[in-house]
């Protein structure tokens, strides 16, 4: 068991270093917030990496579709729609 190489992806938890990080989907509508953090590996985090989510980059949650799902960020100037699902993957700190 102690040459069991862990995969740090497996449990999100692992990476809430700080209790003022929270998953970028949680914050509310109106808020703004700071990235800290990506939990998204591969293809995933490339993307969002490429599109400009950077550490200490400020995003504002913009609006909500009706059904909650995906969301309207606005990232360094621009509008970006992201599903719950990778929203989750972002962890930021309220500002």
């Amino acid at each position: 068991m102690a040459n069991e190489t862990l995969n740090p992806y497996k449990n999100k938890e692992r990476y809430v270093m700080n209790e003022n990080l929270i998953a970028l989907n949680t914050i509310p509508v109106g808020a703004f917030a700071k990235v800290k953090q990506l939990i998204s590996q591969g293809g995933a985090r490339r993307r969002l990496l490429d599109l400009g989510l950077i550490r200490d980059t400020i995003v504002e949650s913009l609006r909500k579709s009706p059904a909650g799902d995906p969301i309207a960020y606005q990232i360094r100037g621009t509008v970006i729609a992201l599903r719950s699902e990778e929203a989750s993957n972002i962890l930021v700190e309220l500002v």
